[in-house]
């Protein structure tokens, strides 16, 4: 219990007794049974099937043998494709944010391109790297690479201007500033740029896997639509859902590690 201003035990509210594991479950609870009312609505159960029926659909891709298949596939494009547009972003973002020159002429066009959804560029992909696996790590890295440029470069151009002064006051050169001032203070916007990035790699994986893919989450559910198969369909659209929530918890652990030091605050 809480005490109070007088010295009195302030019993905690129902909120705070219930443990976040608890939540979790009510979370989990209250979409489940949304999701069984949308199952039982004639309207909406083609396009909602009950539990029961995406389940036993897992068999159903493994019989297929492309249930294993698919995650593989789409976890090479999107890994591979984030990692790319990461290596790329952080210098371009730091080149952008040093020299105004270089932002002046780089910033509007990623800007411009930010704007323009993946689908629309993917059949120049295409044209231009053929079918198969490069165009779909293209596509994901070129998706990646414009929100992870600009988070990270609005980071580093939001850092205290009085700390690089007081740095070249004090006779630091340009590496050193940017090792010891800089890097640190945009540390946490490097990693929301990571949460940002996988995010994007994965809303854009139906793209990325319409250039011709074999295999895939997202070139999956699109030949599935073809055959109206909503099962497996809703399946694999979960699948990319927890895929991503992995994604998150593994973001989080790297941002516990790196930057521990920044004061959180809990609402």
């Amino acid at each position: 219990m809480n005490e109070a201003a007088g010295g009195k035990k302030v019993k905690p509210r129902l909120v705070e007794r219930i443990p976040n594991g608890g939540w979790l479950a009510l979370s989990l609870l209250a979409a489940l049974l949304f999701w069984t009312i949308l199952s039982l609505i004639p309207s909406t159960s083609r396009s909602f099937p009950n539990i029961f029926l995406v389940t036993e659909s897992i068999g159903t891709m493994m019989q297929r043998g492309v249930f294993w298949k698919d995650i593989i596939s789409s976890l090479i494009s999107v890994t591979s494709g984030f990692s790319i547009g990461f290596i790329l972003s952080l210098p371009v973002a730091i080149v952008m944010a040093w020299y105004k020159p270089v932002r002046f002429i780089i910033e509007p066009w990623i800007q411009f391109i930010r704007n323009i959804p993946p689908l629309a560029y993917v059949p120049l992909v295409v044209i231009s790297a053929g079918v198969g696996r490069t165009p779909q790590i293209i596509v994901i890295t070129i998706a990646t690479f414009l929100i992870m440029s600009i988070t990270i470069y609005q980071g580093i151009k939001n850092i205290d201007p009085t700390l690089i002064k007081a740095a070249k006051v004090l006779g630091a050169r340009d590496r050193d500033i940017f090792m010891k001032v800089v890097a640190p203070a945009s540390l946490p916007f490097i990693i929301t740029a990571i949460r940002l990035g996988t995010a994007v790699g994965l809303t854009s994986l139906i793209a990325a896997e319409s250039t011709g893919a074999q295999a895939g989450l997202g070139m999956r559910i699109r030949a599935l639509s073809n055959t109206f198969e909503s099962s497996p369909m809703l399946l694999y659209i979960i699948i990319i859902g927890i895929i991503g929530l992995i994604f998150e918890r593994l973001v989080k652990l790297l941002e516990r590690r790196l930057t521990g030091w920044q004061e959180k605050r809990d609402v």
